[in-house]
């Protein structure tokens, strides 16, 4: 999966790769599903989720470029599969997701991989998120325009990655947060991907 896959969609950050192979995808993916568990594919987890393409998954980590010690925020655990993957990069982690089950299923597989230094919280992230600043936020469901609040978690230095639009053309953007505090705004390539569950329409800000 590792060579024939993520690194062949331009993912050749050494770290990202080694997280990859040190990984078992089959440990996270619905036995239904056990069959193609190293299929690039999106695989169906239930309540209109999806384990993201192992490829866009290193897309993901080779942009945000997690340094040693450094602390992100994961906005959708999913299956756990993303996070333990950021687990071996980062010093501490913290993943939220608004369905228990998710949260119950993912702490279950976390547990068994030895990733001491993740935290799971079930929160809703279109009401609330994490009082705290992060190095690094990803967002694994795609927003239909930026939201500012995720920014906002941002620490001088910090990157974080969303995708943004509607299908089925959505953006995968970088946004990076400069030393005086500045935010900027790069995009990186075409994709689709579930939204992020909204039980609170709120307004939206530019970043």
């Amino acid at each position: 999966m590792v060579q024939q896959q993520v690194r062949t969609w331009a993912v050749f950050d050494e770290g990202v790769l080694h997280a990859f192979a040190d990984v078992c995808r089959d440990r996270y993916v619905p036995v239904e599903f056990s069959h193609c568990a190293y299929a690039d594919a999106e695989i169906p987890i239930g309540k209109g989720q999806c384990m993201l393409r192992p490829s866009l998954d290193g897309r993901i980590l080779q942009a945000v470029d997690i340094g040693a010690g450094e602390s992100v925020l994961e906005i959708g655990t999913g299956t756990g599969y993303l996070t333990a993957c950021i687990s071996r990069l980062a010093g501490l982690v913290t993943s939220i997701d608004l369905h228990k089950s998710f949260i119950e299923y993912a702490s279950e597989r976390l547990e068994d991989d030895g990733a001491e230094n993740v935290t799971l919280m079930q929160m809703d992230a279109s009401v609330e998120l994490p009082e705290d600043e992060f190095d690094v936020v990803i967002v694994s469901s795609s927003v239909p325009e930026p939201d500012g609040r995720f920014a906002a978690l941002l620490r001088p230095g910090g990157r974080l990655f969303v995708v943004i639009g509607e299908s089925p053309s959505k953006t995968a953007t970088l946004v990076t947060r400069g030393e005086d505090g500045e935010l900027k705004s790069t995009e990186l390539f075409e994709t689709d991907i579930p939204p992020l569950v909204r039980t609170n329409e709120r307004q939206q800000f530019s970043f």
